[in-house]
């Protein structure tokens, strides 16, 4: 089974933008050198803990100081972007490093609608997703009454991103591969990749539906140590969920340490003479953060192939792309040496 890894290039504590980008190409030639498949790079903006809002300049600069592992969007955000600058873009990279680019796409504006409405310079801000990835393939077939050079005429693999069945219908009818995001949006990830594969109709670039599965991975050399790790996604999850994203936290000793760091920095609210206890304060938090964060691959190598495989019970994918939320770089690249030496159990 393939590995693959998906970075939001998140700020550590106390970093500026270009260390973020320095730990990205650290980490593309460590996974490089783990023989890791691919890293593909998100697309966020007007979001300040994340240095991910140019993707096309970040995989270039992937790119340019690795050698084989391959690069990708994940994923370019179609909707926000004219097709034909897509391909003329995605069209260059894949003529100055051939054969190592993907074009991983995505409906979702990447943000907030205010911030969408800037990016698009219009009031529709409704996803002509269909219409727009039939335009962009037209450019790459060469198809179109406008011709997008130097992409005409080359087979760029385009990969389908989703994280609900509107894209699994797509994907199907077009016989692309698909890529769910688990990693943050589990609940309808049995459903989708059932009925894309249900669905699935072969093309010329797919013969046989091909599911990239999206995950959070943490492992460490024992599962105390990963659970330990692991409090930095948590307290990430609880910044996206309460609207204050502060890039990635040193870890706490324990989840209740996180839980109760935030309930101190929360007003206690009284009600007459009932004041609300902690469990009150943060039990909606805590289902939210716990349903976002399901498909977590957290524990010691061992631990986590039992939880790959419990995963494979659950859907049938024929990849794994993983997010991983660790403070220490050292400690994150150890955890994607274990993680490799798990899924190569497979």
């Amino acid at each position: 089974m393939k590995v693959s890894v998906l970075n939001l290039l998140p700020l550590r504590q106390g970093q500026d933008y270009q260390a973020a980008m320095t730990d990205m190409v650290t980490l593309a030639q460590e996974l490089e050198e783990l023989n890791y498949h691919r890293l593909w790079i998100a697309e966020h903006h007007n979001m300040k803990s994340v240095a991910s809002s140019a993707t096309v300049l970040l995989m270039q600069h992937a790119l340019a100081n690795t050698n084989h592992i391959r690069i990708g969007s994940g994923g370019i955000m179609l909707p926000n972007h004219s097709p034909y600058i897509v391909a003329e873009q995605f069209g260059t990279l894949e003529t100055l490093y051939p054969n190592r680019v993907d074009l991983g796409l995505g409906r979702a504006p990447g943000t907030d609608m205010v911030t969408a409405r800037a990016l698009r310079r219009t009031d529709d801000l409704n996803p002509h997703f269909a219409e727009d990835l039939a335009e962009l393939a037209g450019y790459f077939y060469d198809s179109n009454p406008v011709h997008a050079y130097p992409a005409a005429g080359l087979a760029l693999p385009f990969y389908i991103l989703g994280s609900s069945t509107d894209s699994a219908y797509l994907a199907a009818k077009l016989g692309l591969p698909y890529a769910f995001a688990s990693h943050f949006a589990p609940a309808m990830m049995e459903e989708a990749i059932a009925i894309y594969r249900r669905n699935f109709q072969a093309s010329d670039s797919l013969d046989q539906p091909y599911v990239i599965l999206g995950a959070n991975a943490i492992l460490a050399d024992s599962n105390q140590e990963a659970q330990r790790l692991a409090t930095t996604q948590l307290q990430s999850f609880l910044g996206i969920v309460t609207g204050q994203p502060n890039g990635l936290q040193p870890p706490l000793d324990s989840e209740e340490q996180v839980w109760q760091s935030y309930v101190e920095a929360t007003k206690v609210p009284h009600f007459g003479p009932i004041a609300f206890q902690r469990e009150d304060i943060i039990h909606r938090e805590k289902m939210i953060v716990k349903q976002m964060s399901q498909v977590s691959l957290i524990g010691d190598s061992t631990t986590v192939s039992q939880q790959i495989q419990e995963l494979k019970d659950r859907v049938e994918f024929d990849e794994l792309i993983v997010n991983s939320y660790i403070y220490d770089q050292a400690a994150q690249i150890h955890s994607f040496a274990l993680l490799k030496a798990a899924v190569d159990r497979f």
